[in-house]
């Protein structure tokens, strides 16, 4: 079944109604969201850690470009056995666990209310409004396998894979939405559905495993200072540096040359 013959007005009567719905709802739901977000302290103590943690990463990568006794006396404030950041500075409680903290639960409570029940209420209507109707064609063949995903609410084995329901429609307006939302909002909208379900996914995944132990990485990035060697990578530097600017200086007149 592949000459079928649309009636245009679908077009009015259908496809435009479900991509405007579809917009305004993800703008509606991106002020929603920035109303009922909660505002969080950060953790003093979980800074100064990160930040102690990263300034030593800092010196084990980028420690070849300062001089030894540069690099001697930063090691020294950080892997000193009485007073290096990484020993006194070492936490001594174990991490909290993010599913005890009721403000955490609470935004997970908000994020699901925001994003999924707007999606089942505005789909589920959709399905019931524009029952039965054929939206448009995707202009390359597919094959059976996409039907399910394509033609939802339409059960016809003899109708080709490429033909688009309306309920198929809205689900791909959902995802397919994300530049525009990016265009007038910003990257950091919440109005992409997509993106919101992946973050809760990922923070969700993060808090039901293990956390990780600040006492562990203290002492790991302790070792791993304590083993590491400077090497200076700035040696002749002059030298390599007159070198190079007379080379580009001599290519420059070649190809000056050459154009005259």
């Amino acid at each position: 079944m592949d000459d079928l013959l649309l009636d245009p007005a679908i077009r009015i009567w259908v496809i435009v109604p479900i991509v405007l719905i579809t917009f305004l709802v993800g703008i509606i739901r991106h002020h929603v969201t920035i109303l009922l977000k909660s505002s969080k302290l950060a953790d003093v103590e979980l800074l100064k850690q990160s930040h102690i943690l990263m300034r030593s990463q800092k010196l084990r990568d980028h420690g070849k470009y300062i001089p030894l006794e540069s690099y001697l006396m930063r090691k020294h404030y950080l892997n000193n056995e009485e007073t290096g950041k990484l020993k006194a500075e070492k936490p001594t409680t174990a991490p909290k666990n993010p599913m005890q903290d009721p403000t955490m639960m609470m935004d997970m409570l908000k994020g699901n209310v925001t994003n999924v029940l707007p999606m089942i209420v505005i789909g589920g209507w959709i399905n019931w409004t524009f029952s039965g109707f054929i939206t448009t064609k995707v202009p390359f063949p597919l094959t059976l396998r996409f039907k399910a995903m394509l033609q939802r609410g339409i059960e016809l084995t003899s109708l080709d894979a490429s033909w688009v329901s309306s309920v198929s429609w809205y689900f791909l307006n959902v995802f397919g939405l994300r530049s525009l939302y990016s265009l007038i909002l910003g990257s950091d909208n919440a109005a992409d559905s997509g993106r919101v379900m992946q973050e809760q996914m990922a923070s969700g995944g993060g808090m039901m495993g293990p956390q990780a132990d600040p006492q562990k990485a203290f002492e790991a990035e302790w070792e791993a200072l304590e083993i590491a060697e400077h090497k200076w990578a700035l040696t002749n530097i002059e030298e390599t540096l007159v070198t190079d600017y007379q080379k580009n200086l001599k290519i420059y007149s070649e190809l000056k040359d050459k154009d005259v």
